[in-house]
């Protein structure tokens, strides 16, 4: 199983032959400093006075989208987990156009800076030189908007995730690594489902790494206020 601090994210079995690398030790670092630095300056009077409503017109679209149809499942699980729209959104907007500008909006509203400016974009996500210069710059940018959305409400957003205090719900790793497959393909690029799973693993956790200590500590005291209720 593939963890981070003690947290399962909901890896199947490792022992996947031929699967890639996962992030560079460098890319991780890059992206932990980055988000240890959005969890600093979060500020509240900033947050989005946007209407959820709006979001989820976005996801309904997408999902009614028979193209999309092999990913409704996982997105209906993310909601009837209410997880916040906003970051299913961040999820799939390496591949949808129109949920990337709804992202690119919220983001827009809530601070100066956009995933262009937060991490360098020329960083190379792993060892490999499979990965061409322009793939490797969107998913840098996907990863840092996906890191950003969190910044804005990660506990919000990680309960909904987290089944408990130490495991996260497989169905983000499953619609994460389908969006990631989808992309290399429309590239060009072979993507086996079951190969690009540990690399999503390590995306996924680089994400969530700056914020779990604070998502499991809301979880620890909801437990305990329903215990003594």
């Amino acid at each position: 199983m593939s963890e981070l601090g003690g947290l399962d994210i909901g890896m199947p079995d490792e022992g996947v032959g031929g699967a890639p690398e996962a992030l560079s030790e460098d890319a991780k670092a890059r992206f932990t400093a980055a988000g240890a630095a959005m969890a600093q300056i979060r500020k509240e009077e900033k947050k989005s006075k946007k209407k959820d409503d709006q979001v989820v017109q976005v996801i309904m679209k997408f999902l009614n989208d028979e193209g999309n149809s092999h990913l409704f499942t996982l997105i209906s699980r993310l909601v009837a987990r209410d997880c916040p729209s906003i970051f299913i959104l961040a999820v799939i907007s390496l591949i949808d156009e129109e949920s990337l500008n709804a992202v690119a909006q919220y983001l827009k509203e809530l601070t100066d800076k956009d995933a262009h400016e937060i991490v360098d974009e020329s960083m190379a996500l792993t060892k490999s030189t499979e990965i061409d210069a322009e793939t490797n710059r969107a998913m840098v940018d996907w990863i840092t908007r996906m890191q950003m959305v969190l910044s804005q409400a990660p506990e919000q957003i990680l309960t909904k995730l987290m089944i408990d205090d130490k495991n996260i719900d497989g169905t983000v790793l499953q619609l994460t690594t389908f969006v990631l497959q989808r992309f290399f393909e429309s590239r060009k690029k072979t993507a086996e489902f079951e190969k690009l799973q540990p690399l999503t693993a390590s995306i996924l956790q680089t994400v969530f790494e700056p914020f779990i200590a604070s998502a499991r500590k809301a979880i620890l005291e909801a437990g305990k206020e329903e215990e003594e209720a």
